[in-house]
């Protein structure tokens, strides 16, 4: 019976920077510029995820990229260990000029466009509720959990909640996750010890 996912041989045909074990990838993922995007280990993303990378896309260990999430653009986006893009949510390292500046979309000749690139960051421990979107040059620093729906067009501050459109912060977070990451990684020291 077959799989959903990319073999290990057709993961290496795929052309990416680098990959890690265990890395699970939809073959109805669509994927530009593979050469810049480096993935860790214990990543699964799912169908119809988009991955249109102009400059680099680097995603950690423990990652799920959820269905129909896509990342997008010509800055650098980081994604930390252990992070989550529920469905649908949109990670823009580039946009348009939305004022009349300049002429829109990548059919336009770049001379009469203003697109704006900025670098995106999501750190570790980080979760993104379904149907929100992310704008270029944001930070999402370490631990931060984005409700649903919501628009993030500013850094937001560590184990902090934060939803709405604009986002804004609701409350601070539980650090338990803290301790559980500890203990998981020291689980994993043991098998990797009982293996040598």
């Amino acid at each position: 019976m077959g799989t959903s996912f990319y073999t290990e041989e057709e993961l290496k045909g795929l052309g990416l920077k680098s990959y890690g074990r265990n890395v699970l990838i939809s073959r109805k993922c669509s994927i530009y510029g593979a050469g810049n995007i480096a993935i860790g280990n214990n990543v699964r993303i799912d169908d119809f995820v988009i991955l249109s990378v102009g400059t680099e896309l680097v995603i950690g260990d423990y990652v799920h990229i959820a269905c129909y999430s896509s990342i997008i653009g010509n800055g650098k986006v980081h994604i930390g260990n252990y992070c989550g893009l529920s469905g649908r949510v949109s990670v823009y390292s580039s946009t348009d000029d939305y004022m009349g500046f300049a002429m829109t979309n990548p059919m336009v000749p770049d001379k009469y466009t203003a697109v704006y690139s900025a670098d995106v960051s999501i750190m570790a421990h980080s979760l993104i509720g379904c149907g929100s979107v992310i704008l270029p040059g944001v930070t999402i620093e370490k631990g931060v959990s984005v409700a649903a729906l919501s628009l993030v067009d500013k850094r937001c501050k560590t184990n902090n909640l934060y939803g709405g459109n604009p986002c804004q912060k609701l409350c601070a977070k539980s650090t338990d996750y803290l301790k559980m990451a500890e203990d998981f990684e020291r689980s994993l020291l043991t098998k990797s010890n009982e293996y040598q």
